[in-house]
């Protein structure tokens, strides 16, 4: 996740961080104790720069309950202690705090992602692993985080010593906070990933660490589109296997994709299509993570081209998000459309004796219609969008005519 993630980065953090809000930082709530699969799905937002969305407003919009935030560095004049872009201390933060505080009010949470692109990362300036695992545990501890990721990139990715540091780190973390979801996130390539990567492999199997997941970022490497990431994301299927020495069940499930919405820092181009076509690879196989880089730039661009605020593809507001909430397990709130449609001339129902359908009710799974003399079953939660059209999901499973 190259330059975008550092475009914009002058820009002042957005007004609701400045919002009067609670800023002790304790766990989350019950309605906030999310399981595994959302801190898998969550996508990655700068919380203080590239012009962040307020994330309440995303999670009204989408039904989104986690963010991975980013990204912890050095600082950026040496030293061993976190800080939020290499510049922001973390034992004196309320920027970040506050905006924490407001996803978990809104029943959501944080993972919190170390590293990135570019930038001095705490495995390169901490002298060993127990001081490089005790700077990332300041920031468990001050944000009482369930879930971090360790996305292990340039220039740290070349860095033998640095990557034994922060994976030694990983392990330490993982083992001294019980149930901690720690997640790897790593450069992809047509073969999965490259040399540095599979050392990376070869080194985490050889301390015994065993993350939750490793995920690879196929894009920015000669990508084209969703296929050629399902290609690469199979590759990385066998390296774990071969490298890490699991199963094929074992490997996928402790898989993961981490895309570039819109275009990338390569003028590749992925569109909606493109998530949707990793999007059913990765559910079909049974991969452990779906997420993307990032909320920040899911909206179109209007007025400005910076690939750090938007996607430069066409779309609506977060419809990128809605892939990750669909991975959690959760439907996307259904958007009505803004046109009515015609009323059909044709008597419909037949001999159905379903109700005809009611824009305005609401339907779960398995609830079934008639519609323009056809009989239709809902596959999950659903108002407002029209059976016998394509639709945003396609949430209308069509039985055929009365």
């Amino acid at each position: 996740m190259r330059r975008s993630r550092l475009a914009a980065v002058g820009l002042a953090a957005a007004t609701f961080i400045g919002t009067a809000v609670s800023l002790v930082i304790g766990a989350p709530s019950a309605t906030a104790a999310l399981g595994n699969n959302w801190y898998a799905a969550a996508p990655y937002l700068m919380p203080v720069s590239n012009n962040p969305p307020d994330p309440v407003t995303v999670m009204n919009a989408t039904g989104l309950k986690a963010f991975q935030l980013a990204f912890i560095l050095a600082p950026n004049g040496g030293g061993c202690s976190p800080t939020w872009d290499g510049t922001a201390a973390v034992s004196s933060d309320t920027n970040v705090a506050g905006v924490i505080s407001r996803i978990r009010g809104a029943g959501g949470d944080v993972s919190v992602s170390v590293g990135g692109y570019g930038g001095t990362k705490l495995g390169q300036t901490c002298g060993n692993v127990a001081a490089t695992a005790a700077a990332y545990q300041q920031v468990i501890s001050k944000y009482s985080l369930k879930a971090i990721d360790f996305d292990l990139e340039e220039p740290e990715y070349e860095n033998t010593a640095a990557i034994a540091n922060e994976l030694g780190a990983a392990k330490t973390l993982q083992a001294n906070n019980p149930g901690l979801f720690v997640s790897v996130t790593m450069p992809g390539t047509a073969a999965g990933t490259g040399w540095f990567g599979t050392q990376l492999l070869d080194q985490a199997k050889s301390i015994g660490f065993s993350p939750n997941n490793f995920s690879i970022m196929p894009f920015d490497g000669g990508f084209n589109g969703g296929s050629s990431q399902v290609s690469a994301l199979e590759a990385l299927h066998g390296l774990l296997m071969s490298h890490m020495g699991w199963d094929s069940a074992t490997a996928y499930s402790h898989e993961g994709f981490s895309g570039m919405n819109g275009k990338s820092d390569a003028a590749e181009m992925f569109y909606t299509s493109d998530f949707q076509t990793v999007y059913d690879y990765a559910t079909s196989h049974g991969l452990g993570r779906f997420t993307f880089w990032s909320v920040n730039r899911d909206r179109a661009c209007v007025g400005t081209t910076d690939n750090g605020v938007c996607s430069n593809v066409p779309q609506n507001d977060w419809d990128f998000t809605k892939f990750s909430v669909r991975f959690a397990g959760a439907t996307p709130p259904q958007t009505t459309p803004t046109t009515t449609p015609t009323t059909p001339t044709t008597p419909g129902g037949g001999s159905c004796t379903a109700a005809e359908w009611d824009r305005t009710k609401v339907y779960v799974k398995d609830d079934v219609v008639k519609h323009n003399s056809h009989k239709f079953t809902a596959k999950w939660w659903t108002q407002g969008e029209e059976p016998g059209t394509t639709g945003e999901w396609g949430v209308w499973a069509d039985n055929g005519a009365c």
